[in-house]
């Protein structure tokens, strides 16, 4: 029997040590059986039995997770995806859904909205440990999203990766978050493939923003899709919007930016290159309420225009790479 055989003989099935390790998790030893997870993992993935390697990873994640051990499940979860690229695994709907089961195992804890009632000490003690634990979660959950994200754009036919990955972290963002990043939000949502569910977390935003960020976010949104090419979601998500917030009795806003929005989505359905560098100048001002907005508007140029950034390598998947 040759050295390598041998080694893989040694190793019991991974089923087993599956069984094994639930006991330990349900005796409420979480740190125990994290180490174990990792170890045992690993020697799988030395003897090339990859296949028992991701279902120990996936099996041990799920069960941290469903037992609120969130750090510990959060880097079973990222070793499960970096064993997906170590063993060469290519992104399909199976290993998708695997990845949907992991995400769906985080856990989702309401933040108190009512802050201003925060009075005494033990109550914003109390807040302070809510927050912290929310930022623990979204901070992990990101973490593996965005490892999934990475492996699905290098092994999937999607160079931006998984729509439906992108779609998950966008809402894990804004539910779980005391203060969602709208960027980030917006990034992942214009990436997915949802742009409904997108416009009605718009329209909860602006239900509870401070005012003057209700029309910096619809902003956001429109010129993230338009900075890669996609015009008609673009269009919808506005629609969707405006029928959506007057049934919340809100109010949509009225502001030059809007104007410019409105405009641009006009413009950008004809072959108009000056109406654009018109608009764009002549509305600078609002444009320049976010930094963000005129490295946008250069991704636009190039995508409907043929124009060239003057820094070719800034940009759609320079971005990317920065969030």
């Amino acid at each position: 029997m040759s050295r390598e055989r041998f080694r893989k003989a040694l190793l019991p099935p991974g089923a087993e040590n599956i069984e094994k390790l639930k006991k330990i998790v349900k005796e409420g030893n979480h740190y125990g059986a994290q180490q174990m997870y990792k170890t045992t993992s690993s020697r799988y993935a030395t003897v090339g039995r990859f296949s028992e390697a991701l279902d120990l990873l996936q099996s041990g994640a799920c069960l941290q997770l469903e037992n609120e051990q969130v750090t510990c499940g959060g880097e079973l979860s990222i070793l499960f995806v970096e064993m997906l690229m170590k063993a060469k695994v290519d992104f399909d709907e199976d290993y998708l859904d695997r990845i949907r089961k992991i995400y769906k195992k985080f856990p989702r804890i309401p933040v108190p909205q009512n802050l201003d009632l925060a009075d005494d000490d033990d109550t914003i003690h109390r807040l302070s440990e809510i927050f912290g634990a929310a930022k623990i979660r979204v901070e992990s959950c990101s973490s593996f999203l965005k490892a999934a994200i990475k492996w699905s754009a290098d092994s999937g036919p999607c160079k931006i990766g998984s729509p439906e990955l992108h779609d998950m972290l966008a809402e894990y963002i804004y539910s779980e978050s005391p203060e969602p990043d709208m960027t980030r939000v917006s990034y992942h949502f214009a990436r997915g493939r949802n742009p409904n569910r997108f416009a009605s977390t718009l329209v909860n935003f602006m239900g509870k923003c401070y005012p003057g960020e209700d029309d910096l976010a619809i902003a956001r949104a429109i010129l993230m899709y338009l900075s890669i090419g996609n015009l008609r979601d673009a269009n919808n998500i506005m629609d969707e919007m405006e029928k959506l917030a007057p049934a919340k009795e809100l109010e949509f806003p009225d502001s030059e930016l809007m104007r410019f929005i409105n405009y641009l989505l006009q413009t950008l359905m004809r072959d108009a290159l000056p109406l654009f560098n018109m608009l764009k100048q002549k509305f600078s001002s609002s444009i320049e309420r976010d930094p963000m907005f005129n490295e946008l508007l250069e991704d636009i140029g190039e995508k409907f225009f043929g124009v060239r950034r003057k820094n070719p390598l800034q940009g759609m998947f320079g971005e990317l790479f920065k969030m």
